[in-house]
């Protein structure tokens, strides 16, 4: 392996309590990728903004709506789509004076959905499909 004399670069051994378990190639790129991927979970932390993903599944929904969907107010909602919006996972348009919402990476679904399964199990109790979490948060934002 050649290196380019740049820390970031360089590959790194890793040991553990038996030894050397193998080499893991540290490039610039890799560490952007693991920040980036970081960034994301770091935004997921955060029950709400996980409701509002789950709120848009089923397509775009106003702020009104969405705050509605999962019970909270207005600008607590707007705040917490700011914080998903900078991340990128989801979209805004203006139609008039409303703002509506959309998943902007939809495969983020997917991953929720990977997470939920594992709490679920963790918690010994059956997943909820999808459809049915989206008609959930629907009746939830009718019932008001």
């Amino acid at each position: 392996m050649q290196s380019s004399g740049s820390i970031a670069d360089a590959a790194v051994s890793r040991t553990t309590n038996r030894g050397t378990a193998g080499t893991v190639e540290l490039t610039e790129q890799r560490r952007e990728h693991y920040r980036l991927h970081a960034d994301v979970c770091r935004v997921l932390t955060d029950p709400k903004r996980l409701m509002l993903l789950d709120a848009l599944r089923a397509g775009e929904r106003s702020v009104g709506d969405l705050a509605l969907a999962i019970g909270v107010a207005l600008p607590n909602a707007s705040q917490h789509l700011a914080v998903l919006r900078t991340a990128g996972l989801i979209e805004g348009r203006r139609i008039g004076t409303t703002v509506v919402y959309r998943l902007a990476e939809p495969a983020i679904a997917d991953a929720c959905d990977i997470i939920s399964a594992i709490v679920a199990r963790r918690l010994g109790r059956a997943v909820l499909p999808a459809a049915e979490r989206a008609t959930n948060a629907s009746i939830h934002a009718i019932q008001g």
